[in-house]
């Protein structure tokens, strides 16, 4: 079986993250490929996909959200995701019971006793009017029957896992602060998510899989689990098994992948890349050191924004009064520090509508 070392597996991942050549790619398709963003801080997906794409324009972002064919929703990892309308039809049901098993995993004392089906129609009857409802004003409505858990508990169940919902425009709109409103996915985007398969077969679990390597492979049944945090995946994949090829990494993991998917060589050029906070090029591996060293693994889950340089995790990046200031996390070549300097240069510009090109890189 063939053996891929950590560069094949970072240029592969490059490539099919669409950070080794930006792509000629419509938004609506990026978000697809890319199996959604992570979007908990709302203006994070703007700079994953400038990051992306040619000539990125993020008023077709905001158009795609206000016009309902991408939202903003708890899914993978029961973090908020920005996905494509579509997707999020397909895919909520199967991450149901992942998303009430980490509601749970935190609120399981305050939430014992309470009829979780009772608790989900009663939040349902509240959004029947259609009035978007922040998480709070949700948790209040049905806290007269429900006193005890308290008002977070409740909120966090019913928004996060009972019932299917988004999170409305303004929020996530470029250039914009807004608090969460939260409406029925089945009201905005006009018919409920698609139920599971009754006959036992897994279809859903499937197109996860195949989805997934198209957008992260070649990769590990442990790197899957952690991108989605769906349990249950190995049965889909072993259906598949005639399907997928196989690969072994340098500590001889079996690493799946699709036929005839991307392998760029391993001597190919990277270039420099700015990453969002909590990126999926890092987040969606249980291995992440196909892109980042372990002794900094935790900037990944700490919400830090980094620079990729020869296609890894070599520095951190944030914007302070205009200007984009990069902190090396190693020394840099002066070759890579002037790329570095031009990306960033880009890239507060960018930030800033073009009225500004500051790029300040710390000297270590």
């Amino acid at each position: 079986m063939t053996v891929l070392d950590t560069r094949a597996l970072n240029r592969a991942t490059l490539a099919r993250q669409l950070l080794l050549d930006r792509a000629d790619m419509p938004v609506l398709d990026a978000v697809a490929h890319l199996c959604g963003l992570q979007a908990q801080e709302p203006q994070e997906p703007f700079v994953g996909l400038w990051s992306r794409l040619r000539a990125f324009d993020p008023a077709a972002l905001s158009d795609l959200l206000t016009g309902r064919r991408v939202v903003r929703t708890h899914l993978m990892r029961r973090t908020v995701h920005l996905l494509t309308a579509e997707d999020v039809l397909a895919w909520r049901a199967r991450h149901d019971p992942m998303l009430l098993q980490r509601v749970l995993g935190v609120y399981r004392r305050e939430l014992d006793g309470v009829d979780l089906d009772e608790l989900a129609e009663a939040g349902r009857a509240v959004l029947a009017d259609g009035e978007p409802r922040s998480m709070s004003e949700l948790a209040r409505a049905v806290a007269e029957r429900w006193p005890e858990p308290g008002t977070r508990a409740l909120g966090e169940v019913l928004v996060a896992a009972l019932v299917p919902m988004v999170q409305l425009p303004p929020r996530g709109l470029w250039r914009t602060k807004a608090g969460v409103r939260n409406a029925m996915v089945s009201s905005w985007l006009g018919r409920d998510v698609d139920q599971a398969s009754s006959d036992g077969s897994d279809p859903v679990g499937q197109a996860l899989v195949r989805r997934y390597l198209a957008a992260f492979g070649p990769a590990a049944s442990a790197d899957l689990r952690a991108w989605c945090g769906v349990a249950g995946l190995p049965a889909a994949v072993a259906a598949m098994r005639e399907e997928l090829v196989s690969f072994r990494d340098e500590r001889g993991r079996e690493l799946l992948d699709l036929p005839g998917a991307p392998l760029p060589d391993a001597d190919i050029p990277a270039p420099v890349r700015f990453l969002p906070a909590f990126d999926n090029a890092i987040l969606g591996y249980h291995d992440r050191g196909r892109i980042i060293d372990d002794v900094h693994r935790g900037l990944s889950v700490a919400g830090e924004r980094v620079v990729l340089v020869d296609g890894r995790v070599a520095a951190k990046w944030t914007v302070v009064d205009g200007t984009v200031v990069v902190t090396p996390l190693r020394e840099l070549a002066r070759a890579d520090r002037t790329a570095i300097a031009d990306q960033g240069q880009e890239l507060a510009s960018f930030l800033s509508d073009k009225d500004s090109d500051r790029v300040e890189i710390v000297s270590r």
